[in-house]
C-alpha cells in the first residue's frame, strides 16, 4: 500500500512540475490550477504515505524518483537537451533508490 501511494505522489508532483513549465510564471490559468493541485494531492499522498514507510527512505524516493522523471520529460517532450552528464546524473539517481530499498526501505 505504501509504494501505491507513493508512486501516486510522485506521478502527481512530476504532473504538477511539468504544468508549472505551461504555466508560464503562474500567468496561465489551467496550468497554473494544474501545479497547485498537483502539489497538493502530491503532499497528501507523500503525507499518507509517512504512516507505513520511514520519512527518510519515502522523502528520497519521491524526491529522487520525481526529479529523474521531470528530468527525462524535459529532455523528450520539451526540447531540453541531453548531454552524458545529464544522462549519468538520472541514472544516479535510479541507483540510489534502488540501494535504499535494497537497504530495507520495507
Amino acid at each position: 500500500m505504501g509504494y501505491g501511494l507513493l508512486a501516486a505522489a510522485i506521478a502527481a508532483e512530476v504532473a504538477g512540475t511539468t504544468a508549472m513549465k505551461y504555466s508560464e510564471g503562474f500567468t496561465r490559468l489551467w496550468p497554473s490550477l494544474v501545479t497547485v493541485a498537483g502539489y497538493l494531492l502530491a503532499f497528501t499522498l507523500l503525507a499518507q504515505t509517512l504512516k507505513t514507510m520511514q520519512v527518510g527512505t519515502a522523502y528520497a524516493i519521491w524526491a529522487g524518483v520525481g526529479t529523474a522523471a521531470v528530468a527525462v520529460i524535459g529532455m523528450l517532450f520539451l526540447g531540453e537537451s541531453a548531454s552524458v552528464a545529464k544522462l549519468a546524473g538520472i541514472l544516479l539517481v535510479i541507483g540510489g533508490v534502488v540501494l535504499l530499498n535494497l537497504g530495507g526501505a520495507h
